[in-house]
């Protein structure tokens, strides 16, 4: 059977357009519109709250409330003392720890109260970020509008915030007995770490659902593999410093040394082994700690500034725009953190350092994202 004749000046595709099939999407495009921008919603809301949650709790820290509840109850604790009586009892439990017995001892209840609310403040907002997860993760999953291969991801962000619920039990106990007045500083850290990483997957997974994944696919092509590789080590060094931070924290060491850029008029104070065993100076000795956080933050600041350099020969004007927000960023928070020294930690000062380091955070996770899926641009710019 010979072929039917074509015209001469017959569009190609125009005699099989009636008969060809159409390209079929694949299975994400085919999901339900909207799934991928509702859950991009739905993290940016949990964003919020993990953020919060960080920024109050840095002030349970600084205004020492994180031991005014003695008890973990996951559910009923969600009720405050409703009566005269019920806190009295409340009052009388913190009584027993050491905190009250040799920092505290004399207050009054009315001052309790004020350090309760902000630690109730500080486990309701816990709670209210693990009702919002809950909600919405088995609404999407009963709808069917999880993409594929993303359900064991959002899942997991559950999982770590069980986790740190009872990570945050564990900080706390440690503080309920023995000599300790405070809780160990290094549970702080893992405390403090970990609220860092469910932020910083909160953020990753944000940015990945804003492309299609063909898009994602296409964009991975022209990944900036030498930036990219810097920026990864550029995050876990801002990890670390957020780790000494916490350490720093955990034992007030920014309220002992408050002069800048020397410590005491020494660049090396005397003191930063005087602790025994050797190695608790790494965790306790206020010298050491805060010494060893400032050099890492200048070593921090060295480093963004290099990887700045390092992007300044992007072709992409939005890998290079990242970029510059980073470096800025961290200059910034440098300063914020000597202002935070000087002024003893004061609460304005700790408070506004602690949200600098949340932002750099995620200045930083974005960079990276730009320069392993750098977006497209015109050409001409």
């Amino acid at each position: 059977m010979s072929a039917k004749k074509r015209k001469v000046f017959e569009e190609v595709g125009e005699a099989s357009s009636e008969t060809a099939p159409l390209p079929q999407p694949g299975l994400i495009d085919r999901a339900p519109k909207g799934a991928r921008r509702a859950i991009r919603l739905w993290l940016t809301g949990l964003f919020a709250l993990v953020a919060l949650m960080i920024l109050v709790g840095g002030l349970t820290r600084l205004t020492d409330s994180g031991l005014s509840i003695t008890e973990w109850k996951p559910l009923t604790g969600a009720l405050p003392p409703m009566s005269e009586a019920a806190w009295q009892a409340e009052f009388d439990a913190y009584r027993q720890i050491p905190e009250y017995r040799l920092v505290n001892k004399g207050m009054s209840l009315a001052e309790f109260k004020s350090i309760y609310w902000w630690e109730w403040g500080h486990r309701q907002l816990g709670r209210l970020i693990g009702l919002v997860w809950g909600a919405g993760f088995l609404f999407f999953w009963f709808t069917g509008r999880i993409p594929p291969g993303w359900t064991g991801r959002l899942f997991g962000l559950g999982v770590l915030g069980g986790a740190q619920g009872a990570i945050g039990w564990w900080m706390v106990s440690s503080g309920l007995s023995g000599r300790m007045v405070d809780v160990a500083s290094y549970r702080l850290a893992i405390h403090l770490g970990l609220a860092f990483v469910i932020l910083g997957l909160i953020v990753w997974y944000v940015l990945l659902l804003a492309r299609q994944e063909a898009e994602i696919l296409q964009m991975r092509r022209a990944r900036e593999r030498k930036l990219f590789s810097m920026s990864t080590g550029l995050m876990h060094l801002a990890f670390l410093q957020i780790l000494l931070g916490a350490l720093v924290a955990g034992i007030d060491a920014g309220r002992g040394y408050i002069d800048w850029p020397l410590m005491n008029g020494q660049f090396i104070p005397d003191e930063i082994f005087d602790y025994e065993p050797w190695w608790s100076n790494f965790f306790e000795n206020p010298a050491l700690v805060q010494f060893i956080h400032r050099m890492a933050g200048y070593l921090l600041v060295i480093f963004a500034l290099a990887v700045w350099w390092r992007s300044r020969p992007s072709g992409n004007r939005a890998v290079r725009g990242a970029f510059d927000l980073v470096a800025a960023m961290a200059v910034l928070q440098m300063l914020l953190g000597i202002v935070a020294v000087m002024t003893a930690a004061q609460l304005h000062a700790a408070l506004t350092h602690q949200a600098g380091a949340i932002l750099l955070w995620v200045l930083i996770l974005r960079a990276r994202f730009r320069a392993g899926y750098p977006p497209a641009q015109s050409i001409r710019t």
